[in-house]
């Protein structure tokens, strides 16, 4: 709500005069969960870094694409999505179950406007799960202890992480994060990542996108965020852009400059 001086005042711990990160990519995605503060920076990081809106709809292209092979091809019946976002159509829940119905699923996000729609993330098949996990994903012990409620964590789990490792700043923090993860899981277990890639123009609009008050999103060299994969078994095609990432049709215009990975444990 807003006071006399019309300034947007926090309601249920959502600041609503504050860009915010799920709300902008939310913004993005063609969506409807954001207000003017929000809707005034993505634009703002339109005019300077035009592709945006297109790496956010190819994130969530190759989210569905992915999801679909390892519920499909693979077999993989449990996913963990970490930095879940707003809730928004083809979400994980929707795509595994639609290629098996028991299929079950774990949201897990720290963010009160994504608690405040954390409903629309729990419409499950009967007979599959999903639950939501108010957490933050930095803080694995309590994150993996909730998720058991749902997950059998004795069987392979897809460990989600799309456009969130980017607001952990320190490369080596990401990666102890991403271990601290995987070593809790079997054999068979997946990770499934993607980031933006470090070019001029993505550090461009990292900058405006931090100065706007958002949270901080950094994009990572290629090389580094490759790392990330050290100790697992690419699926091919490999690490590259998510444009070419098994793509349902013919691939125009050039790729994204989001860059990403489907890594099985052995």
């Amino acid at each position: 709500m807003a006071d006399e001086q019309g300034i947007q005042t926090p309601v249920n711990g959502i600041d609503m005069g504050t860009p915010h990160s799920a709300r902008v990519w939310n913004y993005w995605l063609g969506g409807e969960d954001h207000y003017e503060v929000d809707r005034r920076l993505g634009a703002t990081l339109e005019e300077l870094y035009p592709q945006i809106t297109e790496i956010a709809r190819a994130s969530r292209a190759f989210q569905a694409r992915a999801v679909r092979y390892l519920a499909g091809e693979v077999g993989v019946r449990q996913f963990l999505d970490l930095g879940t976002g707003l809730p928004t159509a083809n979400a994980t829940h929707e795509v595994a179950q639609d290629v098996d119905p028991t299929a079950r699923i774990v949201y897990v996000d720290n963010d009160p406007i994504v608690l405040a729609h954390a409903r629309a993330l729990l419409s499950s098949h009967p007979g599959g799960a999903t639950d939501y996990v108010h957490a933050n994903l930095r803080d694995t012990g309590t994150v993996l202890r909730e998720a058991a409620r749902t997950l059998d964590l004795g069987r392979p789990v897809a460990v989600m992480l799309l456009s969130t490792l980017g607001h952990v700043a320190d490369a080596n923090e990401a990666a102890a994060l991403l271990r601290g993860y995987l070593d809790a899981l079997p054999a068979g277990s997946h990770l499934m990542l993607c980031d933006t890639i470090e070019t001029p123009e993505t550090r461009a609009g990292s900058d405006e996108y931090a100065s706007g008050g958002a949270m901080p999103y950094i994009s990572r060299p290629k090389e580094v965020m490759g790392t990330f994969a050290d100790g697992l078994d690419l699926v091919k095609p490999g690490f590259g852009s998510i444009s070419l990432w098994r793509p349902d049709g013919p691939v125009t215009g050039d790729p994204v400059d989001q860059w990403g990975f489907v890594a099985a444990k052995r």
